[in-house]
């Protein structure tokens, strides 16, 4: 059923924009990039009138006294220029794109593109023509990332027969490579995977006096009881393995009388065959010796009009915490509060010409939602080292995921339930012709594996916190409620027998289906308040962070 969901998902075009920029990471010695179009070196495409320094109001009134004013000098280019030499030279490449790596250096044009169309400075008069340049630049920096990711990660080919689950654990090693193992790890079901936000979960655990955890939510659709104590007994390596757990799901993971075709799926897949050989994947241990892109992007003047956006570039720089210009801030057209315009509908992509140099652009995206972009702060660091009047930097090439994933493998959804309208495209399937309710039992293979993770986290001293999700009234008919009430009272039983924890939020918000997607997932509201309360509960004794390095 989340297939469906998964497929029907609203589009963030610019989230992997900025996941590109965040890993920007500096080299003293890369190769130059292609030199931009001789337009740039010959000459500006700026009117005389345009190049000249700007005059005073007061020299226009002769009434008024003249005064001299200073204007501080810029060496840089013509950012307006440089833009264009390098969308031009993005859209040739793109005509002859054909591997991965072509179109990860016109992604690198693209990145360039859009850092000088912003470099226009406020109050230019080419200024509000640059802000609709960067949007469209955007997108075609989110084309062409997307077409360097359709040949997939190197880093694993191995496939579990789930491909959220392939997915997930892709991301999952990228993350530990780049920041280490997570100090939380959410662990469910589709519940969990769009019903515990991990980004706000870290951020109200910092509000709440514990900074600096790192969160990763490796819910999977589809997952029971089985399909977890998989993931963390056999397909984790110990050193993976996070400071604590939490699973949020519910009742649907825990019934041994449905038939668990997840499971099935994975214990029959080639990955599971050479688990049983005793080979874990992993991934590679160096990073590729390769000559990383290059990148050339404008320097802060030094005047009052940038100086509060721009920080020195003598001084490291570590994305996420810091406002620098190589990660160019775009402002809202209407508000010019900083945020991102994110289109509500997946773009379709279509070419308006062939071979005219003109790159796609997406049609369909007229509806936007407003996205702070400090959601989706960079991972790692980099050193920023000036180069003449010129600054080079190096981008390490990440993996393509899925857009409907974030950096921190949870899903967010916007979309709200509303039972008027929901079951017009939809049958109504009480709970005793639900699949997921049939021959309900709560003893058998999946209690088996629930014992199973108990006795392994606690051998391992990693406390685990089990949620029981919130579910709406609609969803909670006679056949669900009896089984919601069996399993509760299970639950508690067993946390009091076994020592682990029990927090059960299934009657929180029964009739708040603003927080719902569906009748029984959360939506990112839900999400968010879910990860507020955990993060508030004073009974949870959450770790310290392992290690300093953030994952942003």
């Amino acid at each position: 059923m989340i297939r469906r969901y998964i497929a029907s998902l609203s589009t963030n075009i610019f989230k992997r924009t900025f996941a590109a920029a965040a890993v920007l990471a500096l080299t003293v010695g890369c190769s130059p990039p292609k030199p931009p179009n001789t337009a740039a070196a010959s000459g500006s495409s700026e009117s005389p009138v345009l190049a000249q320094p700007p005059t005073s109001l007061l020299a226009k009134n002769g009434n008024q006294t003249q005064k001299s004013v200073s204007v501080p000098s810029c060496p840089q280019n013509d950012g307006f220029t440089e833009s264009v030499n390098f969308a031009t030279q993005a859209s040739n490449l793109a005509q002859s794109a054909n591997s991965k790596q072509d179109w990860d250096e016109v992604a690198a044009l693209w990145v360039q593109a859009v850092a000088w169309m912003q470099a226009v400075p406020p109050g230019s008069p080419r200024r509000a023509f640059a802000e609709k340049k960067v949007i469209e630049y955007m997108k075609n920096l989110v084309y062409s990332q997307q077409q360097a990711g359709t040949n997939g990660s190197q880093a694993s080919t191995v496939s579990f027969s789930s491909d959220l689950l392939d997915e997930k654990l892709e991301l999952y090693l990228s993350y530990v490579a780049a920041v280490g193992p997570p100090d939380v790890l959410i662990v469910g079901s589709s519940r969990a995977l769009q019903g515990v936000d991990p980004k706000q979960l870290k951020q109200s655990l910092a509000q709440n006096g514990r900074p600096g955890l790192k969160v990763f939510n490796f819910s999977v659709n589809g997952a029971t009881a089985q399909v977890v104590d998989f993931q963390l007994r056999r397909l984790l390596k110990p050193d993976h393995l996070p400071q604590m757990i939490v699973w949020a799901d519910g009742v649907r993971g825990f019934n041994s009388g449905r038939d668990d075709r997840t499971f099935n799926s994975i214990v029959d897949s080639e990955g599971s065959q050479l688990l049983a050989a005793g080979i874990r994947p992993e991934q590679q241990s160096d990073e590729p010796n390769v000559i990383p892109l290059c990148y050339k992007f404008p320097q802060p003047c030094a005047n009052k009009t940038f100086r509060k956006a721009f920080t020195s570039v003598d001084r490291p720089f570590t994305a996420g915490q810091d406002a620098h210009p190589l990660l160019p801030t775009i402002k809202s057209l209407s508000s010019g509060t900083g945020i991102l315009p994110v289109a509500n509908t997946h773009p379709t992509i279509k070419f308006l010409s062939s071979g005219t140099g003109i790159l796609p652009v997406a049609e369909n995206a007229a509806r936007y939602e407003l996205k702070p972009i400090a959601a989706d702060a960079a991972t790692q660091k980099a050193q920023l080292i000036p180069v003449s009047r010129r600054t080079t930097v190096a981008m390490r090439q990440v993996s393509q995921l899925a857009d409907s994933i974030d950096s921190n493998g949870f899903m967010p959804i916007s979309g709200r339930y509303n039972p008027n309208t929901y079951y017009r495209e939809r049958a109504y399937v009480s709970g005793q012709y639900d699949r997921d309710y049939e021959n309900f039992n709560l003893e058998g293979k999946q209690a088996t594996a629930f014992n199973s993770v108990v006795a392994f986290t606690k051998a391992r001293k990693i406390p685990l916190i089990f949620v029981n999700l919130p579910l709406t009234n609609d969803y909670l008919d006679g056949t669900r409620l009896r089984a919601e009430q069996q399993f509760r009272q299970r639950m508690q039983q067993l946390s009091r027998q076994q020592g682990f924890a029990f927090r059960d939020l299934s009657q929180r918000w029964p009739g708040r289906n603003d927080y719902f997607f569906d009748p029984s997932h959360l939506n990112r509201f839900g999400a968010i308040a879910v990860s507020r309360i955990l993060a508030a509960d004073s009974s949870i004794i959450w770790p310290q962070p392992k290690s300093r390095r953030s994952d942003g």
